[in-house]
């Protein structure tokens, strides 16, 4: 990935960890394995027009991660559709209880975050592991 999507990632794990140290979490590693299944995630849901954190069939995140070869015991998945921007992204997942509490949970250790930009979204994920 290049250009402006991968800065936003890069900027939404910067974020996410900026977050994470006022509430005293340790940072989050990106993984690659991680990472490829939040991609996937934010291309699958652009590509097909969805909204879920359930793919058509049935799939979750724990799935996509261990089709990345991620084998996620503790996951979690904040997926966000229309923010233009990182920072409002990241503004609306702290602001959100369930999203919040994904961002700041100290029992997880890794991250991968997935940007598409197409028209229809911006379709913005999270996925972490512990």
């Amino acid at each position: 990935m290049t250009g402006k999507a991968a800065d936003y990632v890069q900027r939404i794990a910067a974020l996410v960890n900026a977050e994470r140290a006022k509430a005293g979490c340790s940072p989050l590693r990106v993984d690659g394995r991680v990472q490829a299944a939040a991609q996937a995630h934010a291309d699958d849901m652009a590509a097909r027009n969805y909204y879920e954190h359930v793919s058509p069939e049935g799939r979750h995140a724990d799935d996509r991660m261990d089709t990345a070869g991620y084998p996620a015991g503790k996951w979690g998945e904040n997926i966000h559709k229309g923010p233009k921007d990182p920072v409002s992204a990241m503004r609306d997942w702290m602001n959100s209880p369930g999203h919040r509490e994904n961002i700041l949970d100290c029992g997880f250790k890794d991250l991968g975050v997935g940007v598409n930009l197409r028209a229809n979204g911006p379709w913005w994920v999270q996925n972490f592991g512990g």
